[in-house]
């Protein structure tokens, strides 16, 4: 099933920390959301939206950081030992974007070619 309908990322929050409310305990710890075919800069959007709405959020809210946090940093890498450094920068970049997200302080910029990049796969089963 697919959604042809694109919501704000905003919408998506309220979405999200109202479907929360509704069915966690407040004494549950916290709440990872997958960043799924998202592109980085998108998951950390989303994430930063959820952590920035003002709804009742008595858990932490945050994301797995594996494909949202490593992509873009594979991509620039590439396996070559000259593009090391250029890798380090762009896995720096993404994880302080993910970081200021999971507080909801993440105010844009951290997107790179790469980082835009859906990482949408069909058919994808974890």
């Amino acid at each position: 099933m697919s959604c042809t309908t694109k919501y704000a990322p905003q919408d998506n929050a309220r979405a999200a920390v109202l479907a929360l409310s509704r069915t966690v305990p407040p004494a549950v710890a916290g709440v990872t959301f997958l960043s799924g075919g998202q592109s980085e800069e998108d998951a950390t959007v989303n994430l930063n939206c959820i952590n920035n709405d003002p709804g009742r959020r008595p858990w932490a809210l945050t994301f797995s950081f594996g494909r949202a946090l490593q992509a873009s940093v594979l991509k620039v890498w590439q396996g070559k030992d000259d593009n090391v450094a250029a890798a380090q920068k762009e896995l720096l970049s993404r994880a302080k974007a993910n970081g200021l997200a999971a507080v909801g302080k993440y105010s844009g910029g951290a997107d790179s070619a790469a980082g835009g990049q859906s990482l949408f796969v069909a058919q994808h089963a974890y």
